[in-house]
């Protein structure tokens, strides 16, 4: 342990690697097991979202911040941050 103190202080350099599980939840749906069983190619699911909300980024299961889905680069999509979840910031 002694090599994660530097100078009397935490060194966080050794947990900049450490890969978290992060997922932007376009919206959710609930339907019975017989609806989902007769889901095909073509298929729409409606959401519990209109067009224009935002959407939720969750990092490992916990909800972090919201955001606006943006185009990236020609046909890629991403996440602008459009708030930080308070509860999120310990201590905050």
């Amino acid at each position: 342990m002694a090599e994660a103190v530097v100078g009397g202080g935490r060194n966080i350099d050794a947990l900049l690697n450490v890969r978290l599980d992060v997922r932007v939840v376009l919206g959710r749906s609930r339907m019975p097991i017989s609806d989902l069983l007769e889901l095909s190619k073509g298929s729409v699911i409606e959401l519990d979202r209109k067009v224009g909300d935002p959407v939720d980024i969750m990092i490992n299961d916990r909800m972090v911040a919201r955001g606006d889905l943006v185009k990236v680069n020609g046909d890629h999509i991403g996440v602008a941050l459009r708030e930080i979840v308070k509860d999120f910031i310990p201590g905050a």
